[in-house]
């Protein structure tokens, strides 16, 4: 299959929803809280309509599947995921690690990936076979071997000891670097070999749609805490590959 096209439509998706969120980024905008009580603006409701309806112009009948407004025509083997904004906090509070995120997944499998960064006019993208791409250069992960050397980020520390209590301990105990702020662009840093590991307690399936894709061919693997392959997991840990191994086993308990 041709992917070439879908990686093209992802990638103006991904810019142009991003130019949306930019003008109401440092601006004031109001926030308000879902009933699951994580923060929404209008930023992030007005780009992903915007995604949806290009997508509902381009590809009638394909199914979407986004944060602000969930899924539509379930059972199709082509599944958009799209999340408009990931990174919500950091957005409303001026920060510019927030991402755009439009993944195609093909009969479950993610084919097609892109991350838009809009403050930093970073482009993340790749599709099966074809590579991982940052801004036009080819993106790789790093080639660290040992925890001692890599830099771990997350988004934040709460939820992360939430999920596993002494994961900070067990990241420390081998002189891990430990950094936040991470959300999106945590596994920009992995994919770009800028950070070794990027650990997510809690994702729905939009919050990671293009990482599959992305971390496979930057030479990385994403997938759960126990080392499964995939975006389905309801949590995410990204990370080259030769520190996989050890990483899944210190998240084991060695």
């Amino acid at each position: 299959m041709n992917l070439e096209p879908y990686l093209e439509f992802a990638t103006s998706l991904a810019y142009r929803a991003g130019k949306i969120t930019l003008k109401y980024f440092n601006a004031g905008v109001q926030t308000e809280l879902k009933a699951n009580n994580d923060p929404v603006t209008v930023a992030d409701k007005e780009a992903e309509e915007f995604i949806r309806g290009e997508i509902e112009r381009a590809y009638p009948g394909h199914a979407i599947v986004g944060e602000e407004y969930g899924e539509s025509a379930k059972g199709h083997s082509f599944r958009w995921i799209i999340d408009p904004i990931d990174g919500t906090i950091s957005f409303i509070r001026g920060v510019p690690l927030y991402g755009v995120l439009v993944g195609l997944e093909i009969d479950g499998v993610v084919k097609v990936g892109a991350a838009y960064f809009p403050p930093l006019d970073e482009m993340l993208t790749a599709s099966d076979g074809a590579g991982c791409w940052w801004n036009g250069r080819r993106a790789r992960v790093s080639t660290v071997s040992k925890l001692s050397e890599a830099c771990v980020v997350s988004s934040d520390f709460q939820h992360l000891t939430a999920k596993m209590p002494d994961v900070v301990k067990r990241f420390a105990s081998q002189k891990a670097l430990m950094r936040t702020w991470a959300d999106a662009y945590g596994y920009l840093l992995v994919a770009t070999g800028r950070a070794e590991v990027a650990l997510d307690p809690r994702l729905d399936v939009y919050d990671c749609g293009p990482y599959p894709v992305i971390m496979k061919e930057a030479g990385g693997f994403f997938g759960s805490w126990s080392g499964e392959e995939g975006h389905t997991h309801g949590e995410g840990i990204a990370c080259n590959a030769v520190l996989k191994p050890e990483v899944l086993k210190l998240m084991r308990g060695f």
